[in-house]
């Protein structure tokens, strides 16, 4: 019988490369898992709080947490769906789209989604004519989407699982890992498998949050216990040789402020190397992606927006204002937490999704209500929390903004609208 995962643990050695040189260079405050939203009946209960320790690479210059939490607790009853964003749609649409078109594998071939959520993508994928089969460990959100008609397996990726897929199913023409390949502890078996299941001319694609543009544009709120790493393509062309892949493409997309599409292919395939992966790399080294200074003064531009936000929102409270937040994504949690925005400021939080609706905050336990709440209760000003959706959010509460309602937009900088 397998002993118990502790609730948390620290690991030693980078991620990626194995090597036992790190460097603490962010230290946040630390928080519960960013999406531990408890029901009513649990409000009595303090939820635990875990490191938010950001560790430098001095040997392949990736950034990570080391602090892991168990993975079951984080992600077996997780509450975001892909389907609840009308742009993730979109998205999807596009970036399925475009990898058929792109790399043309045979009609019915199989495309795998790891980390496959509520199927979003893979429906994309099937309505373009292909098998299709995901997996995800998240129990409740895979039935409903191999209910929907999107077979989903729930579990967490292995190589074992990997052979068992290729022996049912064939070899895959295109995998994919979206906003997932940040998740993982044991990226390295994950890469195994990858390999494992990829067709010789097949491609693996995944997108994550860009450590460039987490630098760039001060997205700190990106960072809690779900995303263990933070991209770059520097270490990422030496991971993925380590584990027969060849990184072809290193793509900017405009999700989540800014991420970061890596295609991959088996070591020695056919397709060529693009120039986005010799610009990406220079680019980065540019920037000082390959330096722990770099993310020293990272830490200080998010104690100046800290300070920035604070006094504002303050003032508004002063004068009497009513605070609400918009949206309830897991980077709230961590931007909630570490700017000091509790209860004593906002007084409940917007979230489109009914998975999160009725339900309570992590840690600080603040009301999660529907869009109609906004009309019932009169919020003076609404903090966009998902601020990389402000401009559908605010075009679609003119009402609220015609009856004199402002909009705080936290990041990239503080805004009013």
């Amino acid at each position: 019988m397998t002993a118990a995962l502790p609730l948390c643990h620290r690991r030693t050695g980078c991620r990626l490369c194995g090597a036992e040189q790190l460097s603490l260079v962010l230290k946040l405050e630390p928080t519960p898992p960013a999406n531990a939203f408890v029901p009513a009946s649990e409000l009595g209960h303090d939820q635990p709080r875990f490191p938010l320790d950001v560790f430098f690479c001095e040997d392949c210059k990736h950034v990570q947490l080391l602090d892991v939490v168990d993975p079951r607790h984080l992600f077996e009853n997780y509450v975001y769906v892909s389907g609840t964003s009308p742009l993730f749609v979109k998205h999807f649409e596009a970036y399925a789209a475009d990898l058929a078109e792109r790399f043309k594998p045979q009609p019915d071939a199989l495309a795998f989604d790891i980390g496959s959520n509520d199927g979003t993508l893979l429906k994309a994928f099937k309505e373009l004519g292909f098998k299709v089969l995901g997996i995800d460990p998240a129990i409740e959100i895979a039935r409903r989407a191999t209910q929907s008609g999107i077979e989903t397996i729930a579990g967490f990726f292995t190589p074992e699982k990997a052979a068992d897929i290729r022996a049912q199913h064939g070899p895959a023409a295109i995998i994919t890992a979206n906003n997932v390949f940040a998740h993982i502890d044991d990226l390295g078996r994950v890469a195994d498998g990858i390999r494992a299941l990829l067709s010789d001319t097949g491609v693996f694609a995944f997108e994550v949050s860009y450590l460039k543009d987490v630098v760039q544009k001060t997205l700190f709120d990106t960072i809690y216990h779900e995303h263990l790493d933070y991209h770059s393509v520097i270490p990422l062309i030496g991971f993925l040789k380590r584990h027969g892949l060849e990184l072809i493409e290193a793509l900017p997309v405009d999700s989540h402020g800014g991420s970061l599409r890596g295609i991959a292919q088996l070591a020695g395939g056919p397709w060529p190397v693009g120039d986005s992966v010799a610009h990406a790399v220079v680019e980065e080294k540019s920037m000082g992606l390959d330096k722990a200074e770099t993310f020293r003064r990272f830490a200080s531009d998010i104690d100046a927006k800290k300070q920035r936000l604070n006094a504002l929102l303050r003032q508004f409270k002063a004068e009497g204002k009513r605070i609400a937040g918009f949206g309830a994504p897991a980077k709230a949690t961590t931007l909630m937490y570490h700017f000091g925005i509790g209860p004593d400021l906002v007084d409940f939080i917007i979230d489109d999704s009914p998975l999160k609706q009725g339900l309570y905050s992590p840690g600080m336990h603040i009301p999660v209500l529907p869009g109609s709440a906004i009309q019932e209760k009169k919020p003076d000003i609404l903090v966009v929390l998902a601020w990389n959706f402000a401009t559908p959010i605010i075009a679609k509460n003119q009402a609220f903004r015609a009856a004199g309602g402002r909009f705080v937009i936290p990041l990239p900088e503080v805004e009013v609208v």
